[in-house]
């Protein structure tokens, strides 16, 4: 869905997987990042994130973040956005089925250089210890074909667009 937006509003896609997965090279970083835990890791992506996204948004453009955000991560990106003066649309994914989300993980290859996959039991104590996000501005549902999707969110951003003139 990252890439559905980021084409609807003519931006570039900035994730965290792929921004973390440039640090994997240098062991010196990954024994620091691994010290601090997953909030260090969690911590440190959305910051180089957040700073990445603030040079676009500096540049008058638009940008999409892609990552598992929390309540913290994502109220981190909302301020950055107001501090810019620029909006913010935020989407949540999720998925309702955990036999499908699963189907979805194990056949999954993301391919990104110097990064692992996701397996099941990652994805399930993530799942365990996921608090909803209350303030997102649309919610999707995996469960629901890609298509469908994808086609609520162009509403949702095309209704944003208009009331929020961008």
């Amino acid at each position: 869905m990252a890439d559905v937006a980021a084409n609807e509003l003519g931006a570039p896609v900035l994730a965290h997987d792929w921004a973390m997965s440039g640090l994997r090279p240098y062991p010196e970083l990954q024994e620091t990042l691994d010290a601090m835990g997953l909030r260090g890791h969690r911590g440190v992506g959305w910051s180089i994130l957040c700073a990445l996204a603030r040079a676009q948004l500096r540049r008058g453009q638009p940008v999409v973040l892609d990552g598992v955000a929390r309540a913290p991560d994502v109220a981190g990106c909302r301020a950055v956005a107001e501090e810019e003066g620029a909006p913010s649309f935020v989407i949540m994914t999720l998925c309702s089925d955990p036999a499908l989300h699963r189907s979805r993980i194990e056949g999954r290859q993301r391919g990104i250089p110097g990064w692992y996959e996701l397996d099941w039991d990652h994805v399930a104590r993530a799942r365990a210890e996921w608090v909803a996000l209350d303030d997102a501005d649309v919610v999707l549902d995996a469960a629901v074909t890609a298509g469908q999707n994808a086609a609520s969110l162009r509403h949702a951003l095309a209704e944003w667009r208009r009331s929020s003139g961008n």
